[in-house]
């Protein structure tokens, strides 16, 4: 049987995980309509891609393995790998938006990679669409990132994904994706070759099963595999490997995995028995077997500090609240997070490092729904030096907003160190291109939100390393803080929401030190959210005004994340996200800012 393997690449929302559930639906792959390859609870909450899935359909003889990709720039090191193990891609991008930062980012991977995308115009029936101008940019971007030839000779399929519908002319009349799966049998050259050469296998990507323990998904390149099988798995030409045991063979049926005895070249599959296995290794039948290719991953961008919570409010909701627990936690996110770096060596916390507050969020999310409670410390971009040179990373930011508004978003991006770089506008939406410090996007999306009325369109990719551009104004706002412990009063909070922003409703437990809301003058301030009004015996109809309490701005973790301050602490539990000073009475406040000052 042919196998042919693909990827579907694509900016975040453009559609890449509806047409992969349309193609398993009509396919007879699956037969649950609401069946999605978005399958973890987050993803199907924000309605995003964030762990890189397989799945395989059978079509025409031939098995097609898809492996349905992210689009989020966080979740980047996903994307780079799978790349390694496909022979083309599906290159997805809206009718409306056209060609977006993370489009650029996938396919200058898959175009260093040799592949010969095939293009879907996806989303042809918005009111919006503009079918040949998208089709025209995307060439530009080919033509810009140095395709050869026969890569700028790609095929390009018209699609709607939410109907189930591809075809090859826009003029074409189609029912269903049958055009899109003719072209992926004709294009995309078949997977198997050498099926009697000694094995060669390499993972990209790790599972993990707490019977099977850690499980490996990769490609075989060469030969056959079979469960029972003795292997070695080579990291290094010098490295001696040691022998190891197959226990577990499964292939992808649908979007489920399927146990077999035995697989051969070109397929994609799980194995189980290997505990060291890490992606990119070579698992081989010979030891002396040459490596494949290494895949290389992309650095990290952010670092904070996970530690123990040790506010008032310590282990009131938290199943898991020790630092070994913590420990354990991050150790277990290693196996399969690669984008994901911890340095344990301090003891009382753990330096994380991550691609993006997104990346990091996603796990402390994670974490606090399987009952951990723990505080991290504010989020800081990585710096490098080079050549005596002193280098941070920095971002391409791709802006979509209405005129009236565009200006706003410039002085903003501007005063964050961002330099506009291209400025088009069509029907009344300014599309801005900034190069910008990583630095100046951290924090700056909720304030995007409220500058753009929610209208606005924010996107964003990891550009490299460049000379550090100085220092960035951000914060115009200092922190209220709570000066007591006790209950928040509607009294209070009434007289306080004319200062500022207040996260918090009447009735929630406060302590000294916990972060209550903002104040718009810029200095951190002090406040008493306990405080009842004062009761006499005289009673006045008139002066007795009725409170009138504004919706509390709710913190998340990525809003906490990003509004957080240097001397302050995100506590996440279970039930709760807090924010609170990190030094949390004022005389230790102040003694603290001295020590800092000498």
């Amino acid at each position: 049987m042919e196998i042919r393997n693909i990827a579907i690449i694509a900016h975040v929302d453009h559609g890449k995980t509806t047409l992969t559930d349309a193609l398993m639906r009509q396919t007879g792959m699956v037969t649950d309509v609401v069946a999605t390859m978005d399958s973890n609870a987050l993803e199907k909450e924000r309605g995003i891609t964030i762990y890189a899935k397989n799945a395989s359909l059978r079509y025409k003889g031939a098995k097609i393995n898809i492996v349905d990709t992210p689009g989020h720039a966080d979740f980047g090191s996903e994307v780079e790998r799978v790349l390694r193990s496909v022979d083309s891609v599906l290159l997805l991008v809206d009718a409306q938006e056209g060609p977006m930062p993370q489009t650029r980012f996938v396919l200058k991977k898959s175009l260093e990679l040799g592949l010969k995308p095939i293009v879907i115009i996806n989303k042809i029936d918005k009111p919006a669409a503009r079918v040949a101008e998208v089709h025209d940019e995307i060439l530009e971007l080919f033509l810009e990132l140095d395709a050869n030839e026969d890569q700028l000779d790609f095929k390009t399929v018209y699609a709607i994904g939410r109907a189930g519908i591809a075809k090859k002319n826009l003029s074409d009349e189609s029912k269903d994706l049958s055009p899109l799966l003719d072209l992926i049998i004709d294009e995309v050259p078949p997977a198997g070759k050498n099926p009697d050469a000694p094995l060669r296998m390499q993972p990209f990507n790790l599972a993990y099963d707490n019977f099977l323990g850690r499980l490996a998904i990769g490609r075989i390149y060469e030969g056959r595999i079979t469960r029972g099988m003795t292997v070695f798995v080579k990291k290094s030409p010098d490295e001696k490997p040691a022998a190891e045991k197959i226990t577990k063979l499964f292939t992808f049926e649908g979007t489920d995995r399927k146990e077999v005895a035995e697989a051969e070249s070109g397929d994609i599959v799980m194995v189980a028995g290997l505990p060291d296995i890490y992606i990119g290794d070579t698992i081989t039948e010979n030891p002396e077997a040459e490596l494949l290719p290494a895949i290389a991953i992309d650095e990290p961008t952010i670092s904070l500090n996970f530690l123990v919570n040790d506010s008032p409010f310590a282990g009131h909701e938290g199943k898991f609240v020790t630092t070994r627990q913590i420990r354990e936690r991050l150790e277990k996110e290693l196996e399969v997070n690669v984008g994901l770096k911890v340095d344990f060596s301090a003891g009382d916390y753990y330096k994380v490092y991550g691609r993006g507050e997104l990346h990091i969020s996603i796990l402390l999310e994670t974490m606090r729904r399987e009952g951990y409670e723990l505080q991290v410390s504010q989020p800081q971009v990585i710096e490098k030096y080079e050549n005596g040179a002193r280098l941070e990373p920095f971002e391409e930011a791709l802006v979509d907003v209405r005129n009236d508004t565009a200006s706003l978003v410039i002085q903003k991006l501007s005063r964050r160190r961002g330099v506009l770089t291209e400025h088009k506008e069509h029907e009344g939406i300014a599309r801005l291109r900034f190069e910008i410090p990583t630095r100046g996007l951290l924090g700056y999306r909720g304030e995007f939100i409220i500058d753009t009325r929610g209208e606005g369109i924010l996107s964003s990719r990891f550009a490299g390393f460049k000379p550090h551009a100085g220092d960035i104004p951000k914060h115009t706002f200092g922190s209220m803080i709570s000066m007591e412990n006790g209950t928040a009063l509607a009294y209070s909070l009434w007289n306080l929401q004319e200062r500022g922003i207040i996260y918090i409703d009447p009735g929630t437990p406060v302590y000294e030190g916990m972060i209550i809301g903002n104040v718009t003058k810029g200095d951190d301030l002090d406040v008493n959210p306990t405080k009842n009004k004062q009761l006499t015996n005289v009673r006045n109809a008139g002066n007795d005004e009725s409170i009138v309490l504004t919706p509390p701005v709710r913190l998340t973790i990525e809003r906490g994340l990003e509004i957080m301050q240097d001397d302050e602490y995100l506590e996440i539990t279970p039930k709760s996200t807090r924010l609170r000073k990190q030094y949390l009475t004022k005389v230790d406040r102040a003694r603290a800012l001295r020590n800092k000052e000498k």
